[in-house]
């Protein structure tokens, strides 16, 4: 048995076929782990959603902004865009199901042995590992009992520490905007989310996995930030979005050899 954790699919339902097949991939016996952004941006959101929600006990996912996103269209809290590409999702006469079994998923995913762990975007500054745990059960309990509440409190950038949140609400968006939205941080800690690029052209901001570089935590597996390209300089913190969306590449990382699979955006020639 083996454990592969997949990197942003976006809807790159193709490229993930692709990708099943290089690692030869058994749903009786491995296990698929994916980091978030399973749907938006790419031709085929509503397959890869299907796909891996009829993988049952064989996948196992977090939520990423993109997805929390899509529940919230479908909830009329916010409005789709045409560059997102949901329009076969929201039309599907699956959708109340699939936006169901969305709200049923984490934002932190932890193994059982407690070896590794997953978040879509990364680890606030100013958490130690149990706060992580603590703040994720705590949107993912809302999530699935009182979405609307939820939903209608996530949009925003503020409050930019966790502990300037005040009520359950900044606590919620907060949390949410750690593990499904950041990229870098002011050096002071607090969450910076506009910023996309990539670190070497940045002066002021840090990359938020730089505050995790001497704390404890298991092997952390993290997507979002395609500007990386799968590179972090953290041994044991680990980026698996390689831009499949932009033209790149899909890629997954083996639990039991270490070992990195990728396949690129587009099929190569003669490929059936």
């Amino acid at each position: 048995m083996s454990t592969y954790i997949i990197g942003d699919l976006q809807g790159c339902y193709e490229p993930l076929q692709r990708l099943l097949q290089r690692i030869s991939f058994n749903p009786q016996q491995d296990k698929l782990w994916f980091c978030g952004d399973l749907i938006a941006r790419g031709p085929q959101s509503l397959e890869c959603l299907q796909f891996v929600k009829d993988l049952g006990p064989s996948a196992t996912t977090v939520l990423g902004n993109h997805d929390l996103h899509f529940i919230a269209c479908h909830y009329g809290i916010s409005q789709h865009k045409p560059q997102d590409k949901l329009q076969a999702l929201f039309d599907s006469n699956q959708r109340a199901e699939l936006v169901h079994w969305l709200c049923q998923q984490p934002l932190l995913q932890v193994s059982t042995d407690q070896r590794f762990m997953m978040v879509h975007a990364g680890l606030a500054p100013e958490w130690q590992l149990s706060d992580v745990v603590k703040a994720s059960a705590e949107v993912q309990h809302v999530l699935r009992d009182d979405p609307l509440s939820l939903l209608q409190a996530m949009y925003g950038n503020k409050p930019e520490r966790y502990c300037d949140a005040t009520t359950a609400e900044q606590r919620w968006r907060f949390t949410i905007n750690s593990l499904t939205r950041m990229r870098f941080c002011r050096p002071d800690g607090s969450l910076e989310l506009k910023e996309k690029g990539h670190p070497r052209n940045q002066t002021t901001l840090v990359p938020w996995y730089e505050f995790w570089r001497t704390k404890p935590h298991p092997e952390l597996f993290f997507g979002h930030w395609a500007a990386l390209n799968g590179y972090s300089p953290i041994a044991n913190i680990h980026a698996l979005d390689t831009g499949c969306v932009w033209g790149n590449a899909l890629s997954a990382y083996c639990i039991e050899t270490q070992q990195r699979y990728s396949v690129s955006a587009l099929p190569p020639p003669g490929f059936i």
